[in-house]
């Protein structure tokens, strides 16, 4: 096992990966900090801790949705837009009334 030291919305985390996954896991880090760099440049959403169980939402639809299609045998571009903004659409209605109780 190697240590890495990588950087996620400006904090630093050391991980422990094998070296045969070293790039999938740095390629992991990018989208995770892309994600959530996104979600708090949009300032819908306040504190680390939300940005990152946002983030994780949303990356967890986008797994999810790529797994059925592919078990589907297809994988429509149409279909998959609509679901993301489905998801953006529940996701900030809920951020919206969530926010109302602060």
């Amino acid at each position: 096992m190697e240590q890495i030291d990588v950087r996620i919305l400006d904090r630093d985390y050391r991980l422990a990966v094998p070296a045969e996954e070293k790039d999938r896991l740095l390629d992991a880090v990018r989208v995770v900090d892309e994600k959530m760099r996104s979600i708090r440049d949009a300032g819908r959403v306040a504190g680390l801790d939300r940005i990152a169980v946002m983030a994780a939402l949303q990356l967890a639809h986008d797994l999810l949705g790529s797994r059925d299609a592919a078990e589907a045998g297809t994988a429509p571009a149409a279909d998959a837009a609509r679901r993301i903004r489905k998801m953006t659409e529940d996701l900030d209605a809920e951020l919206r009334r969530q926010d109302s109780l602060f």
